[in-house]
């Protein structure tokens, strides 16, 4: 059964896939897993994140596509192209749940964006460490001052000014 999310992502029915951690939208309706600890994890400090988040930064956990399998809510995604101003899937674009509007991840061309706060770790203050953010990105757009000893770069890790 190939995977209705795309064949970039790992479908239902296969067997090599082994869920370590596994995610809901608020309501529930929307849940998936994943495979693999996420290859990084940042905090986002963007114009574009504080306003679809209603918040001052939105933390991030990144996957490669084919470690993420949808299990279930397909029909209630609500997909948002913020650079076209678009309801669509186009990529990259903002993932939420149509029920209870949610935000479920950053959906890139090769990469797909987790909140961690959606997945359900065994003890809530007991984050694994892989999902602890490494540094600050488009820190420049900051609206509060964190002081942490995490890097803080001026656009993205390693391709900005680091502030």
């Amino acid at each position: 059964m190939e995977n209705r999310f795309g064949p970039e992502y790992a479908s239902l029915d296969d067997a090599a896939f082994i869920p370590k951690y596994r995610a809901a939208c608020f309501c529930g309706t929307v849940r998936y897993e994943v495979s693999a600890d996420p290859v990084d994890a940042k905090i986002c400090h963007c114009l574009a994140c504080q306003k679809l988040h209603g918040a001052p930064m939105q933390w991030a956990a990144i996957f490669h596509k084919r470690h993420v399998r949808l299990t279930a809510g397909f029909n209630h995604l609500h997909f948002f192209n913020s650079e076209q101003g678009r309801y669509e899937r186009i990529l990259p674009c903002k993932v939420s749940c149509r029920r209870c509007g949610a935000p479920i991840a950053d959906e890139g061309r090769r990469m797909w964006l987790a909140f961690p706060t959606l997945f359900n770790f065994e003890h809530r203050t007991e984050v694994p460490d892989s999902f602890k953010p490494t540094c600050h990105i488009f820190y420049g757009m900051r609206v509060v001052d964190l002081w942490d000893d995490l890097p803080k770069w001026s656009g993205h890790k390693d391709h900005s000014t680091r502030l």
